[in-house]
């Protein structure tokens, strides 16, 4: 796979309360000459309830949101907590369910073939010992975990600070971690854009799916939110030929049956890959054949939100540590040098090695000081 670059609220203005005086005291005689007020008519108390309430209405205006158009879409609770200290506005949506997790497993809720999720902590593991659940003890909770990674980054090195405090990161955020993945989706994915322009790698997917779907070649999300990307069971099931007709090569179409074949017969599943290490993951992964380490490294840091990724050889990476030491990249490039051209492999071990066991928050870093398009690796 090639690297590909991929409302405030208004100040509440103060209102100043009216201050009502006191009503001179009239006397009997003074009360008795006083003329009586004539009886307001139907049609001036009509317009005296519009005016008043047109005022309550702009008053009411001062402390209410305003409604999301198609122009100017609704702030997230999370945007409106940001740009006004002064509102307290309701949740549009509630907040992701707050779980533990660690940096050494699976953060993603994993789906399966029957749409079921997983979780590399159950709630009915989160109080077992480590004996029991053959897991460390949680280190965090989604809540907590990108706190606790940023604090770490900046404690190590503070001259992360600059470029946290410009990027944040929804990766690894509350919301991000919520999200649930296909990991047989995502790998497939993964396979299809090797060696492809992401326009090619979209048409090509839009026609694998619909191979297994039958509704044409557009990919949309189902009611659910879920892709209708095919199971593993039925693309084992399916012949090369019928696969090569979505555009894959012969080699493409042998791997895609490859991983299916291993999901199907249960080498591969989501509960695997939610609670395996870190190197078991890998040395699984790198096992079946069309995924090679950048590949299963970008998974698992984009599709299972795993916190202590490193990837050396990645070229983005490379520029970004080498910027963030201080070397001229620009320079360093027309020098050649082979593949680690920018810095060595040695050099970017030593450099990532204090931010362990968040190395992923600063591989992600790395690639925004070189600003490149992180969203093109997600897949």
């Amino acid at each position: 796979m090639s690297i590909r670059r991929s409302a405030r609220l208004g100040a509440i203005p103060a209102i100043k309360p009216t201050i009502q005086t006191a009503a001179p005291k009239v006397s009997r005689v003074q009360q008795s000459s006083v003329a009586k007020p004539r009886k307001t008519s139907t049609t001036k108390k009509t317009a005296s309830r519009s005016t008043q309430k047109a005022q309550a209405k702009r008053e009411h205006s001062y402390w209410s949101p305003e409604p999301p158009t198609a122009d100017k879409p609704q702030a997230t609770p999370d945007d409106q907590q940001a740009t006004n200290n002064h509102t307290t506005a309701r949740p549009l949506t509630p907040p992701p369910l707050d779980r533990p997790v660690d940096p050494h497993r699976t953060n993603a809720y994993l789906l399966t073939p029957h749409g079921s999720s997983v979780s590399a902590y159950p709630s009915h593991l989160v109080d077992s010992s480590p004996s029991k659940t053959g897991l460390p003890r949680p280190a965090a909770t989604t809540g907590t975990l990108l706190e606790q990674a940023i604090a770490h980054l900046i404690a190590q090195d503070p001259r992360l600070q600059p470029v946290i405090d410009q990027h944040p990161c929804p990766l690894f955020s509350p919301a991000g971690l919520a999200e649930k993945v296909d990991p047989f989706n995502s790998l497939a994915s993964s396979i299809i854009g090797q060696q492809v322009s992401g326009a090619a790698a979209k048409s090509i997917r839009n026609k694998f799916v619909a191979l297994f779907d039958g509704g044409g070649e557009t990919d949309e999300a189902s009611e659910t939110g879920r892709s209708r990307f095919p199971t593993p069971q039925q693309v084992a099931a399916c012949d090369l030929a019928t696969l090569r007709t979505a555009g894959l090569s012969q080699r493409k179409a042998e791997y895609i049956q490859g991983l299916a074949e291993k999901f199907a017969s249960g080498e591969l599943s989501a509960q695997m890959l939610a609670r395996a290490s870190d190197e078991e993951l890998v040395e699984k992964l790198i096992a079946v054949r069309g995924l090679g380490k950048w590949s299963v490294e970008m998974f698992a840091c984009f599709a299972l939100k795993r916190m202590d990724v490193f990837s050396t050889g990645d070229l983005g990476v490379q520029r970004g540590c080498a910027a963030f030491v201080g070397r001229d990249v620009n320079k360093l490039k027309g020098k050649g040098g082979g593949k680690f051209k920018y810095m060595s492999e040695k050099d970017m071990l030593e450099l990532a090695a204090k931010f362990a066991p968040y190395r992923s928050l600063f591989m992600w870093y790395m690639w925004r000081i070189e600003n490149v398009d992180v969203a093109v690796l997600t897949g």
